[in-house]
């Protein structure tokens, strides 16, 4: 695929000494993600799955982003940001005309894999591809299945003008009756099918469900001419406050969150999208969400691509499997299967599980022990995002229902999944289970499990601190690290942090645990220094570090500090980052790559030094501002010298790979990286002893 084309000016904007921008830095990594839509190592049906991901994530940066920029440029208009010294209206600007880019490149994706579906056995028909006797095929299909399920109106003074929904298609016409012009609108179901296979042919013949409504849209306004017609796809911003007054003890969260879950649907527009950029309709839609016209982008397709997740669904089995990856299950160790005790089996030893690559069951099934274990007294948890169908959850009321103390973190602002929160908070509650809403106005980002059992006098401790939510479905695609340990002070600080969330108390300091927003960062700030003190000494600083993110000035500039000293920092950020490495007598000792592939990398690792010196710490958290300053995010060390090595020998096969790694170029460009040897793909790796 072409690169991404930002003009000078822009680019000058978005870079300044040796940081990028947030938000440029968060479009390229998903103009990265649209190359996988493209890359030729990744099959057909799953590089379709691509392209819905870049839309998906566009979608959201917009509601969530960009929303939050507008809030600023209206409250703070002069406030600027404190790397680049953007103002939000400067960012905006940048914003639109990068967007608009990858809005062509989107389109040309596009095009070329519906050429190559076509090419094994799967047309998406567009309506200048259809045979008069398919356009009647089509016309039926509308009528019966289309149209009784569509809400048509027209506006005019007992229908006013509408306020179109977050993230809903609607089809605009300009119409005509008795020499009086008005407007119809046709709001498109979110229930009906995107595609509708045509008969006939030995190849799948599918046209989608835009097609249909711009083709018979028109028959839904009976005795009106359509002299115009215009589909339009609006974005909201869903940005909302989450701050509470938490001295007001009168009031229920969870219904304060109800009510601004939907005021999200009447915030204002961030995005509009048609499918016709010379209608004159375009101009009247814009006047009436008072949009600036930057902000208005054209895809004569389609707005949504998740169809694209669905294409297998038209093909034989046989001949969908040849276009995906290979299937796989996540795999459990000999140790773990065979043992008749999990709990036995961690007090044994700690336990090491690296999802998607092991399987989730094993903490499952250790949940599902304590909750019948007599010696169990009570288990402690957060919770950020459940999967839809929970077993963590049943086993969490199965546990309570025994008997067992369960006390249970639930964040309900985690965004986009706080309806499905409020559902599982409430379930939890009927159950018997202790509910905490957080902390503070503080996100409980972290992610950690204590078990305490009782044991005559004596308590011990079964602590799980992992880098990823507790959800089955995600455990499957994301890539996270997880250990299980009995180690005693690890188990005390894990019971004393929940009771600190208790009672609103971030001002503590823990044996071994590194927790946010008091310890994390210092805590890591204080090994980087241990790193350049070593190097200033004559002696090798070394950082290795994997996130999701990095944003922290803080931290970046203290990266800084080390690679002048010598230390030597090798970084593996999937997304966002602000640092820009390689420049010349700042940050050359600094190395950054990212890797965009089959699944999601998770993971946050933050390891200094080597050999017996290294200290290795898991984590919650990435390194951006919201996570060390503003939420309550937890680092574990990583105590079992095994493990240890383990984590290590994943992050050296990332650094070494050459296929799906993209490096992070001293001019913000990310480029491929060279291949030097035979090809390594760091994920298919991983899953080769599973697949063998």
């Amino acid at each position: 695929m072409k690169e991404l084309t930002v003009s000078p000016k822009i680019k000058r904007r978005f870079i300044r000494d040796i940081y990028i921008n947030r938000e440029f830095s968060w479009l390229l990594f998903n103009k990265r993600v649209l190359d996988q839509a493209v890359d030729l190592t990744n099959p057909l049906l799953e590089r379709c799955k691509f392209l819905s991901i870049f839309t998906s994530n566009l979608d959201e940066f917009f509601m969530v982003r960009v929303g939050s920029l507008y809030n600023e440029s209206v409250s703070e208009p002069e406030a600027t940001e404190n790397k680049t010294q953007l103002t939000a209206a400067k960012q905006l600007d940048g914003i639109s005309e990068v967007v608009a880019e990858l809005y062509r490149l989107r389109a040309a994706c596009y095009s070329a894999l519906r050429k190559e579906l076509s090419k094994n056995g799967l047309c998406i028909l567009r309506e200048e591809d259809l045979s008069p006797r398919q356009t009647e095929e089509c016309r039926n299909i509308f009528l019966r299945h289309v149209l009784p399920l569509l809400s048509i109106m027209v506006l005019d003074a007992k229908h006013p003008l509408m306020q179109f929904e977050n993230m809903r298609s609607y089809m605009l016409c300009q119409l005509e009756k008795d020499g009086r012009r008005m407007l119809g609108v046709i709001v498109v179901n979110p229930s009906l099918d995107r595609l509708y296979r045509l008969s006939g042919g030995k190849k799948v013949r599918l046209v989608s469900l835009e097609t249909l409504v711009r083709m018979f849209g028109r028959l839904a306004f009976t005795g009106y001419t359509v002299n115009e017609q215009m589909m339009l796809r609006v974005t909201r911003n869903a940005d909302f406050d989450t701050h509470i007054d938490d001295t007001d003890v009168e009031r229920d969260f969870s219904e304060i969150m109800k009510k601004r879950v939907e005021s999200r649907a009447r915030l204002n527009v961030v995005r509009l999208e048609v499918d016709n950029e010379k209608s004159k309709l375009k101009e009247f839609v814009l006047k009436l969400l008072k949009l600036n016209s930057k902000f208005c982008y054209c895809d004569s397709r389609f707005f949504d691509y998740k169809f694209m997740f669905s294409l297998g669904n038209f093909l034989a089995p046989e001949e969908s499997a040849k276009l995906k990856y290979p299937p796989f299950k996540g795999a459990v160790s000999r140790e773990l299967a065979a043992a008749p005790s999990l709990i036995e089996e961690i007090f044994r030893r700690d336990v090491f599980l690296s999802y998607p690559y092991d399987s989730m069951n094993p903490l499952v099934d250790l949940l599902e022990e304590c909750a019948k274990d007599r010696r169990v007294s009570s288990i402690m948890i957060t919770i950020y995002r459940l999967a839809h169908h929970s077993r963590i959850a049943e086993l969490l009321c199965r546990a309570s229902e025994n008997g067992k103390q369960v006390t249970v973190v639930i964040e309900l602002c985690a965004r986009f999944d706080e309806e499905n929160n409020l559902y599982f908070a409430n379930k939890l509650r009927e159950a018997g289970c202790t509910i905490i809403y957080g902390m503070e106005n503080y996100k409980v980002h972290s992610k950690i499990i204590s078990v305490v059992l009782k044991e005559g006098e004596q308590l011990r401790y079964i602590t799980h601190l992992g880098t990823g939510n507790y959800n089955e479905s995600t455990s499957r695609q994301y890539t996270d690290l997880n250990i299980l340990t009995a180690d005693p002070a690890i188990g005390r600080d894990a019971v004393a942090f929940f009771r600190n969330i208790a009672i609103c108390n971030t001002q503590f300091t823990y044996d071994r645990l590194l927790v946010a927003p008091e310890t994390l960062k210092s805590g890591l700030i204080s090994y980087i220094d241990r790193e350049i003190q070593k190097a200033r000494a004559g002696g090798e600083g070394y950082i290795l570090a994997k996130m999701n993110s990095l944003t922290d000035k803080e931290i970046i500039d203290k990266f800084r500090e080390a690679s002048c000293a010598g230390v030597r920092i090798e970084l593996i950020v999937r997304g966002i980052c602000c640092l820009l490495p390689g420049v010349e007598q700042q940050t050359e000792n600094i190395r950054v790559i990212s890797i965009v592939g089959r699944f999601l990398e998770h993971s946050r690792v933050y390891s200094f030094g080597r050999g017996e010196d290294r200290v290795m710490y898991i984590s919650s958290a990435d390194l951006m501002t919201r996570n060390t300053d503003k939420r309550v995010e937890i680092a574990a060390p990583v105590l079992d010298a095994k493990i240890a090595e383990a984590i290590d020998r994943i992050l050296q096969t990332m650094l070494a790979d050459n296929v799906k790694a993209r490096k992070l170029c001293a001019d913000g460009s990310y480029c491929r990286v060279e291949t030097l040897g035979a090809p390594l793909d760091a994920q298919a790796s991983f899953l080769k002893p599973i697949e063998s």
